[in-house]
């Protein structure tokens, strides 16, 4: 039987700057899914450019590779990984005059 798992990283938490997800051990993983939910955006032209970071250590990260296409409206959005070593987590980098998105984040992870 295979593992799996899946990790809320945010829940329905407003941001209003860029910012990393708090760092996830995965090692025992051979895959992995990070899925997105904008729940609201309160201004226009505001963009979110997330992209996948790994670390061997949890604490010096590396851009991985994998990014999303800008993000600007409401929706679910999802990107899969593998080959991640150790550690994963996202950098959001968020665009736009006064941004503030209101997001949940999850990490699934399968064996």
């Amino acid at each position: 039987m295979r593992q799996f798992m899946t990790s809320t990283v945010e829940q329905r938490k407003d941001f209003k700057e860029s910012f990393s997800t708090h760092p996830m051990e995965v090692a025992w993983a051979s895959e992995a899914i990070f899925f997105i939910t904008i729940e609201e955006v309160k201004c226009k032209g505001a963009r979110l450019k997330p992209k996948v970071q790994i670390s061997v250590d949890g604490v010096n990260w590396i851009d991985e590779g994998t990014v999303f296409e800008p993000l600007a409206e409401r929706g679910q959005y999802f990107k899969r990984i593998t080959h991640f070593g150790g550690w994963l987590r996202l950098y959001i980098e968020m665009e736009g005059d006064d941004p503030l998105f209101n997001l949940t984040i999850h990490l699934v992870m399968k064996e």
